[in-house]
């Protein structure tokens, strides 16, 4: 249970060499403060989205940022109540780096800030470049909005707890993998490291083994690929039809799925040959195709492929509440192809574990049917920690 006002601030929380259990969740709630809750976010990807929730809930909310990447959130997002109510920052913590994120001088500083910390993909990419997944659940001392254990989940490693496994465990359609380029026998997608941005992939389509090989060595050649990338490349089946990413919201509070909302992506430079007219495609034949992440649109569905998603969600939470307790706390998105039929399919190629990078779901219809008006992503995890402290369960929707 949680104090009325928050309790004596202990001078260490917890050691750097010891896992960050539940008990000491527990020990660092008993000494905040809950009515100065605080959402806490990488400035990049989604804090935006979390600054807006937390304000519409009447929570706080601080945006961590790197150096030279902070005026979005200090100046033109930041909250000021005159003339007029505006913006949605209502605090920036700038570090050299965000990876300083660990050092333990600024985890008691957020700890004495009562933060909550919602994790975003940009977190894990920046983090990850530094530190393993295991040396981050242990050093990020304040409590996670959601389950700490299940940010790995979302690599494509092939082994252990990772995506592919958890898909399996749920009975979810993926695209067929292919072990070697001398099996390609249809058109497929390999996905492989990029060589000089670490936290990008380098991605090409190939119909055949000497299309692989020749495509292969053509990035090679310009730098965007390594041998040892390749080596660790996925070839799988390229899967025809629209993308869809399915924005799920599991509240263990209620029990419940939710669909957040739809949308789908845009990526360079993907788009660009898209919109290339036939006569004009021998001048970009020789283009790498590039699928960095550029933006989104919100899309909907028929509602006859709603029943297979929430289905397919729900599948999903199960497997891995067994795999890794307590499970999916919070939102999540299963990326998928609806592949021609008939029937239609829903192919899953992705799965985030985390709050989506698409502000834009709440503008699709989905949210509103459930709560009779459009929440957001960042309002609804705002809702879920409101509700929870509220009910002395904080502990049921933090790790």
């Amino acid at each position: 249970m949680l104090p009325s006002s928050g309790g004596a601030w202990p001078e260490r929380f917890a050691s750097n060499d010891a896992p960050v259990s539940q008990e000491a969740v527990t020990r660092a709630l008993a000494a905040y403060d809950p009515a100065r809750l605080t959402l806490c976010s990488i400035g990049s990807h989604s804090a935006l989205e979390v600054a807006y929730g937390a304000r519409a809930q009447a929570l706080h909310n601080l945006v961590v940022t790197a150096k030279g990447r902070e005026q979005t959130y200090l100046r033109h997002f930041a909250r000021r109540e005159q003339p007029v109510g505006r913006g949605c920052v209502d605090a920036v913590l700038e570090l050299q780096a965000f990876s300083d994120i660990l050092d333990e001088e600024v985890q008691q500083r957020l700890l004495r800030q009562n933060v909550i910390f919602v994790p975003n993909r940009s977190f894990e990419v920046y983090l990850h470049q530094k530190y393993e997944y295991e040396e981050i659940e242990r050093r990020m001392l304040v409590p996670f909005f959601g389950n700490r254990a299940l940010l790995k989940a979302e690599e494509r490693a092939d082994k252990g707890l990772d995506q592919y496994a958890l898909m399996r465990a749920a009975g979810i359609r993926h695209p067929r993998r292919y072990t070697s380029p001398d099996e390609i026998d249809a058109l497929v997608m390999v996905k492989a490291p990029h060589a000089r941005v670490s936290f990008e992939r380098a991605f090409f389509l190939a119909s055949s083994p000497g299309e692989c090989r020749a495509a292969a060595d053509h990035l090679m050649d310009e730098g965007t690929l390594s041998a040892t990338g390749l080596a660790s490349a996925r070839i799988e089946e390229y899967a025809l039809g629209p993308s869809v990413n399915f924005n799920f919201f599991y509240s263990p509070l209620l029990g419940e799925l939710e669909l957040s909302g739809t949308d789908t992506r845009r990526q360079t430079n993907l788009e660009g040959f898209r919109n290339v007219p036939p006569a004009a495609l021998d001048a970009v034949r020789g283009i790498t195709m590039r699928l960095e992440e550029a933006g989104h649109i919100a899309t909907t569905v028929v509602e006859s492929m709603l029943e297979p998603a929430f289905d397919m969600g729900e599948r999903f939470v199960r497997a891995a509440r067994e795999a890794q307790p307590p499970g999916v706390i919070g939102p999540f998105a299963l990326q998928c192809i609806v592949a021609a039929g008939p029937p239609k399919e829903l192919v899953c190629y992705d799965v985030s574990l985390r709050i989506p990078g698409s502000p834009g779901t709440r503008f699709t219809p989905y949210s509103a049917y459930r709560w009779g008006r459009d929440v957001s992503v960042g309002e609804r995890i705002a809702m879920e920690v409101v509700m929870a402290r509220d009910t002395k369960r904080l502990q049921d929707v933090l790790t």
